[in-house]
C-alpha cells in the first residue's frame, strides 16, 4: 500500500517568539534536532511505502518548503500555495485533490509540520494500522494516550473494543477544565486530539461533500483552476477566497459516521511553547536546557537559548531566555504562555 504524506505548514507559531515569527515560523527551525521540524515530520515516515509528499503552505514560505523538503525527500514534492488562511479543512481538501492525481485510490496521512514524536517505530505501526482501516473506508484520527490531565488539548472519545488496531470515534471534546480532564484521564476512554489523520483522499472528499458541500465545491474548484507556477501549485484565489474557513474537526470529523481512533503512545508533543520544549529536552545536572554560547552560575531549571552573542546568567531559577538576531526574551517559565501577547503587541506596532 502506498501512503501519500500531506503536511500542513501554514501556522505562525507565535508562542515560540522571538525565534518563531513572521517569515520563519517554528516548523522551519531546528528546535529539537539538527533537522527542522518540517523535515523531521517527513523523515519519521521513512521506511514506509510512500508516494510523493504534498505540502500545503502560504505564499511567503514556498521557497523554504521547497528547499527544506528537497533536502530530505527522495521524491519531488507537490507544494500547494494557499492564497490566504482558511483553516485546515479546505487545505486538506485541496491536497486530497492533488493526491488523487497521483493515485485515485490514494491513502493519505495528514500531519501538522510542527510536532515531536520520540518513538518513531511506534508511530509507524500506528500509521500502518490506520491505513488498513482507511482502505476499508474509515476516517482515522490518532488519539494520544494522555499522561496527565491536560487542559491545553482537545480530546477524542474512543468507544467499543479495539478492532484491527482502531476504536470507534464517538466524539470530540473541547479543551476541558482541570476537573473534567482528570475524569477523562481516569476513564481510559479519552485521548488527546493529535490533529493527525489517515484516510483515502476520495473518502474525505465524499464526506466533505455530504457535511459541507459548499466548502467541498469551492476547495475542488480552487484546485482545478489552480495555476502551475514552476514547482508550485497556486490555488485559485477567487474560489478559495469564498470559502468559509473551518477545521477538519468541525467540518467533517465531528459529523462523520466513519470515524475511527488509533491510540498512539509514542512520546508525542506539539511543542506549543518554550516550556513544552524545555519539558522534552535533555537537561544538565542543574536541570537546565542550554543551547548556544551560554555561561550559567547558580542557575537552575531554566531554558536558555543563545544566538550570536554570549548569554551569562547568575542566580536564576525557572526562567526562559531566548536570544535572536533582533530580539531577546526573558520570562518566568510559569508565565511563558503570555509570549503570544508580546508577539501580538509587536505585530500591532507594525
Amino acid at each position: 500500500m502506498t501512503i501519500i504524506p500531506i503536511i500542513l505548514s501554514g501556522g505562525a507559531g507565535t508562542r515560540l517568539w522571538p525565534l518563531s515569527w513572521g517569515d520563519h515560523p517554528k516548523q522551519f527551525l531546528p528546535l529539537v534536532s539538527e533537522r527542522t521540524m518540517i523535515q523531521e515530520t517527513l523523515l519519521r515516515l521513512k521506511g514506509l511505502e510512500l508516494g510523493s509528499p504534498i505540502i500545503s503552505c502560504g505564499e511567503g514560505h514556498r521557497f523554504m518548503v521547497a528547499q527544506q523538503i528537497g533536502e530530505v525527500s527522495e521524491k519531488k514534492p507537490t507544494i500547494i500555495l494557499e492564497p490566504m488562511a482558511k483553516n485546515t479543512a479546505p487545505a486538506i481538501a485541496a491536497a486530497c485533490c492533488a493526491a488523487m492525481k497521483q493515485d485515485k485510490d490514494a491513502v493519505v496521512v495528514v500531519l501538522p509540520s510542527d510536532h515531536v514524536i520520540a518513538d518513531v517505530p511506534a508511530f509507524q505501526n500506528a500509521v500502518k494500522a490506520a491505513a488498513c482501516n482507511a482502505e476499508k473506508g474509515a476516517l482515522v484520527t490518532f488519539g494520544i494516550v494522555p499522561t496527565f490531565p491536560a487542559t491545553g488539548y482537545g480530546y477524542v472519545k474512543a468507544a467499543g473494543s479495539e478492532t484491527d488496531g482502531a476504536y470507534t470515534l464517538e466524539r470530540f471534546v473541547e479543551k476541558p477544565c482541570l476537573e473534567k480532564a482528570q475524569e477523562y484521564l481516569a476513564s481510559g476512554e479519552y485521548a488527546w486530539n493529535s490533529g493527525m489523520f489517515v484516510f483515502k483522499a476520495s473518502t474525505f472528499l465524499d464526506e466533505l461533500k455530504v457535511h459541507n458541500p459548499e466548502m467541498a465545491e469551492l476547495s475542488i474548484a480552487a484546485f482545478e483552476k489552480a495555476i502551475v507556477d514552476t514547482d508550485f501549485i497556486r490555488l485559485d484565489k477567487d474560489s478559495f477566497g469564498k470559502i468559509k474557513g473551518d477545521s477538519i474537526d468541525y467540518a467533517v470529523m465531528e459529523k462523520t459516521t466513519k470515524g475511527k481512533v488509533v491510540k498512539l503512545n509514542a512520546g508525542w508533543d506539539d511543542v506549543g511553547s518554550w516550556s513544552a520544549l524545555y519539558d522534552i529536552s535533555k537537561k544538565d545536572e542543574n536541570q537546565n536546557v542550554i543551547k548556544g554560547d551560554v555561561i550559567t552560575l547558580d542557575t537552575t531549571s531554566s531554558y536558555i537559548r543563545g544566538g550570536k552573542r554570549t548569554i551569562a546568567t547568575i542566580g536564576l531559577d525557572d526562567v526562559v531566555i531566548v536570544d535572536s538576531d533582533d530580539s531577546l526574551l526573558v520570562a518566568a517559565k510559569g508565565k511563558i504562555q503570555d509570549v503570544k501577547k508580546i508577539a501580538e503587541t509587536i505585530k500591532a506596532r507594525g
